[in-house]
């Protein structure tokens, strides 16, 4: 296992926590800050592109390694990457209006934010098969 596959362990355990704390804090499980009201809901789409990217690159070493998981993760970070860009682009009144995707509300980024932190946690292993 190299540094890069455990960074990508690190930052899919943080991904993931910062989606499963405000769900939980929805719920009334744990203290008042869990429900990340200091988060602003703008910045969300920015962190779905940026862990979005980062799960494509992961992708892509996982197919290059021959393995099979590597297209499902690479379908996926397709997928969410590409919300996260055309959120970000709509912000900046960049293309038509169903850019701003204005059916993601504040719990589907946050589940999201959990398929990308499995996904990267995931990457870690199947990097080196």
């Amino acid at each position: 296992m190299e540094p890069k596959d455990w960074l990508s362990f690190f930052v899919g355990m943080i991904v993931t926590a910062l989606g499963l704390l405000p769900l939980l804090g929805k719920l009334g499980v744990g203290p008042g800050w869990f429900r990340m009201e200091f988060l602003p809901i703008a910045l969300l789409a920015y962190l779905v592109a940026a862990f979005g990217f980062y799960l494509l690159i992961n992708s892509i070493i996982e197919i290059t390694n021959s393995n099979t998981i590597g297209w499902t993760s690479f379908f996926i970070a397709v997928a969410l990457f590409a919300a996260g860009v055309l959120q970000v682009l709509a912000k900046f009144r960049v293309g038509p209006d169903w850019f701003s995707l204005k059916f993601i509300n504040e719990t589907a980024y946050f589940i999201i934010f959990i398929i990308e932190g499995i996904f990267l946690m995931i990457a870690c292993f199947a990097m080196e098969m």
